[in-house]
């Protein structure tokens, strides 16, 4: 085939092909695909062989479920998703530009900077004078951003707890929760089992069995805490976790009241109250008879065989 030729259609070439060259492949970079008409056909049977062959391989190219390179398709583009925001640094900046200043139209006053954030726990925070938000509520209604406003603009704990409520009743999307999971020890099983029998019991004689039955796992990461209740999210379930050291430092008296303390947050969580240490949370601690604080001492296994010894 002529090398002038870049159109891939019926156009033979100028001269009446070889014998040899009749089921050599035809072009495979063609930049157009057209009908060029056809020459008329030489008496001799070698080149209505040859059209024949050449026809016969142009459809086999067209029409074969192999799509070779010549006639890949170009795949369309994505179409935004109109569902979830855009996730470009520009796309962010707008964002973060047109909530700041539907804020001040609003009345806030006193904030130099406004950050959009993507946390699982942390909705709203004012560091200074730099407002954080989560990026959830950048197309918040009026109301939910006013309650932002008197947060970020609240004098003390008690001006923000009357926020709260409207702050967290907008449902934003958290993003999954990546649990890091730890290797298993020796006994982790079976103490693991006696906790969980632990729970069923506590909740029984405290809860009216009216808590449900969640994964309990061991820790041995925590450095300071003792126990953890985890509310979950839309892609993991809540669970509780304890510190490994923690219950063998402290003896199992000292787990159960831990125990109970992260049992009393899954009780607030599962009444649809905050998870924190306010006043519900003190009032049912009491209630169970462990310590109504966030923290509280503890003395290692050793010293108290010391001090009884």
């Amino acid at each position: 085939m002529s090398s002038r030729h870049t159109q891939l259609g019926f156009d033979f070439i100028d001269a009446v092909p070889a014998a040899s060259e009749s089921s050599s492949p035809m072009a495979t970079r063609p930049t157009t695909l057209v009908a060029a008409p056809a020459l008329a056909p030489a008496a001799s049977p070698s080149f209505t062989q040859s059209v024949t062959a050449t026809v016969s391989q142009l459809f086999t190219q067209l029409f074969s479920p192999v799509l070779t390179p010549a006639f890949v398709p170009v795949p369309p583009r994505p179409v935004a998703d109109g569902t979830r925001p855009a996730r470009g640094r520009t796309a962010v900046r707008a964002r973060t530009a047109v909530l700041f200043s539907r804020l001040e139209d609003l009345g806030l006053r006193g904030v130099d900077a406004l950050v959009l954030m993507r946390t699982r726990t942390v909705m709203v925070s004012l560091i200074g004078r730099t407002l954080r938000i989560h990026e959830g509520y950048a197309e918040a209604p009026e109301s939910v951003l006013r309650a932002i406003i008197a947060f970020a603009t609240a004098r003390n704990k008690t001006e923000r707890a009357t926020t709260r409520e409207a702050i967290l009743a907008f449902d934003v999307e958290r993003g999954p929760s990546l649990r890091r999971q730890e290797p298993g020890r020796p006994g982790d099983v079976a103490m693991i089992a006696q906790l969980l029998e632990a729970h069923r019991n506590l909740s029984e004689k405290w809860f009216d069995s009216a808590l449900s039955v969640i994964p309990l796992r061991l820790s041995g990461r925590m450095a300071t805490r003792l126990g953890h209740y985890d509310p979950g999210s839309r892609h993991t379930p809540p669970e509780i976790v304890m510190s490994r050291t923690h219950i063998t430092r402290h003896g199992w008296r000292e787990a159960m009241h831990t125990l109970l303390h992260e049992m009393v947050h899954q009780w607030q969580h599962e009444t649809g109250q905050p998870v924190d240490h306010g006043t519900a949370f003190r009032q049912k601690a009491r209630d169970v008879g462990i310590t109504p604080a966030a923290r509280r001492d503890v003395t290692p296994l050793e010293k108290k065989r010391t001090a009884t010894g």
